[in-house]
């Protein structure tokens, strides 16, 4: 699975992990978060991100 980088603060979405603080289980795709998962540093959306 491919990992998703936020273009305004540089995090990281690894599928492998998730992001557990959030409720998000580690092995979800980023296509398959919710689309009101925001970024957990700075709060963009989705949208923000980019492929790796």
């Amino acid at each position: 699975m491919a990992k998703y980088i936020c273009d305004v603060c540089g995090y990281e979405y690894d599928p492998v992990v998730g992001d557990p603080d959030n409720g998000i289980a580690a092995g979800t795709a980023f296509e398959d978060l919710p689309e009101d998962w925001t970024c957990p540093l700075c709060g963009v959306g989705k949208d923000q991100f980019s492929q790796e």
